[in-house]
């Protein structure tokens, strides 16, 4: 149950605060004193969408708070744990909207998504205003309203239907894709063979290939580094006409070393240079005569690697740049050939999930077609029991089936049907209810769920729209009931209705310093009798508006 909401710097509210008690609380005013602006915050307490608009003018935020009481709610307690929440029978549900558009959740002091205090505020109240008679005349709500009164166990039901259709639908669009596409994958499976092959075919040594460059460039110039080194070893050994170098410097040395016995100071040295580059000089010559006997040109290896290079160049223009990128677009063509050669080989694995997937659902649907069927048979029956309640004795509910196309909510089509009055035919609820007609039959259908259901409170604003007389006292007595077995806040305009309320709270707007603000009292019994007064005739409060008002009072 709702305990406490606390109401501040939300449109035209200042600040208000309003406890509540078991049974059935009324709460009247002015139309715009800000009796559905008061809704407008518990819905937002909620979880429903914010606006900055909500935030009062001139304030920094809009700030609702509401202290609720609960007990004997597994599906609550359940969904609590789930979010970490400890059990206590009483939840603090806190929210903030902010001027510049921000805004704040909390549950029990701890900030939480949207997404949580919507999923706890389902549990804790139960909201029905005058949109509600909408939802009723219009079709594709039904379904939804028949589903909210089934048990857990029907919700279970529902559920794994839902699984089973997002199953079949996962895999029968696979399936088509497959279908689709398989001439795309054949031919895209024919380019990846024919690219592997051309890659694969070349047999890539990133190591050796890479050095084929430099052969290349030796093997080129090997006539000219043969001349060169050909002609250094000439100078150095061969004698034209005694002018060998290596012959000459041995001359030299020669020469020196006689004359370094006339005078060791000065030649002796000179003569050691002389030796130094004599020794020098033999030991370049036996390499050069090495590196002449090494360098051997073979024409047919030049040949032999210039083709070896014009297939890489090839291979590098398609799949390169370098070598190393040709070598890893192999490898991503190797990957991916194997998946769609993998798909290719599961499609008939794929056909049979499909199918089986497909029965599966079948048989799914049928279970919640049945188990829809039972929950239509009680609707119907507790309905109709509730319309003679709302004298509407002769009319008859029925819940109309039709096939649909698969969904997420099963292969039906729900309508709900009217007879309102034996013999006519049922007809489509949008084409034969009136106003007073369509409040009533929500209030049946209302009152009906309600027995089923586990929110700690109901609102009901004006839902009792269209009515009057002994109808609309019939609704009373059915709002009534309804709070005996909870807690009911309702907004009305009819003497009856706020009459038979346990309390019953006025809003006014008033004007204080140049601002407008909504006001909220908890009225009286002689206060009380003086508004219902009102409603039945007007400013002008006479004795006997006083005395009916009264006896609807204590009746």
């Amino acid at each position: 149950m709702l305990q406490e909401i606390s109401i501040k710097n939300f449109a035209i509210i200042d600040t208000i605060i309003m406890q509540f008690d078991q049974g059935m609380s009324i709460l009247t005013g002015e139309t715009g004193a800000g009796k559905s602006i008061i809704i407008d915050a518990m819905n937002l307490l909620l979880g429903s969408r914010a606006q900055t608009s909500f935030v009062r003018h001139g304030a920094a935020k809009a700030e609702i708070e509401g202290l609720f009481f609960y007990q004997d709610s597994p599906e609550l307690a359940a969904q609590l744990a789930n979010l970490g929440f400890e059990e206590t029978g009483e939840l603090i549900l806190r929210r903030e909207i902010f001027a510049n558009g921000r805004s704040s959740c909390r549950i029990n002091g701890v900030l939480t998504p949207l997404s949580n205090l919507q999923t706890i505020g389902s549990f804790l109240v139960d909201i029905h205003g005058q949109h509600d008679h909408q939802e009723l005349m219009n079709p594709a709500h039904h379904l939804a309203m028949l589903d909210e009164f089934g048990d857990q166990a029907f919700l279970q039901l529902k559920q794994a239907y839902a699984q089973k259709f997002s199953d079949y639908k996962t895999l029968r669009q696979r399936l088509v894709t497959l279908k689709k596409h398989q001439t795309e994958f054949a031919q895209r499976i024919e380019s990846l063979t024919f690219q592997i092959d051309e890659i694969a075919s070349a047999e890539i040594d990133l190591q050796a290939d890479t050095a084929l460059y430099d052969r290349r460039d030796h093997l080129t110039h090997a006539n000219q580094i043969a001349t060169h080194l050909n002609a250094a070893y000439a100078s150095l050994t061969e004698d034209m006409a005694d002018y060998a170098g290596l012959s000459l410097v041995r001359n030299a040395m020669n020469e020196l070393e006689s004359t370094s016995q006339f005078d060791e100071t000065t030649y002796a040295v000179l003569s050691e240079k002389i030796a130094e580059a004599y020794y020098l000089l033999e030991d370049a010559t036996t390499d050069l005569e090495k590196k002449i006997d090494d360098l051997a040109f073979n024409p047919s290896e030049l040949t032999m690697i210039e083709d070896r290079l014009a297939v890489l160049a090839i291979l590098k223009k398609k799949y390169g740049p370098d070598l190393a990128d040709v070598v890893a677009y192999l490898a991503n063509c190797q990957k991916e050939l194997e998946t769609l050669i993998g798909d290719d080989a599961s499609s008939e694995n794929l056909e049979k999930s499909f199918k089986a997937a497909e029965q599966a659902l079948l048989a799914s649907a049928k279970s919640l077609a049945d188990a829809r069927a039972i929950l239509a048979d009680k609707l119907e029956q507790e309905v109709t029991s509730e319309l003679a309640d709302l004298y509407m004795e002769k009319a008859e509910f029925q819940v109309n089936f039709e096939p649909a196309k698969f969904s997420v909510k099963g292969n039906q089509h729900v309508e709900f049907l009217i007879q309102a009055n034996p013999g006519e035919g049922f007809k489509p609820l949008a084409k034969t209810a009136s106003g007073g007609e369509l409040s009533r039959m929500m209030l049946a259908i209302k009152s009906s769920f309600a027995r089923r259901e586990h929110q700690t409170a109901i609102v009901f604003d004006e839902i009792d729209t269209g009515v009057s007389g002994r109808v609309a006292q019939a609704i009373a007595n059915k709002i009534y009931k309804i709070s005996q077995n909870g807690q009911v806040l309702c907004i009305s305009h009819l003497p009856q209705v706020v009459a038979i309320a346990d309390t019953q709270f006025h809003i006014e707007k008033v004007q204080l310093a140049d601002r407008t603000t909504s006001t909220v009292k908890k009225l009286t019994f002689d206060q009380r009798r003086t508004e219902i007064a009102k409603m039945l005739a007007g400013d002008d409060v006479t004795p006997e508006a006083l005395a009916q008002a009264k006896k609807l009072l204590e009746k």
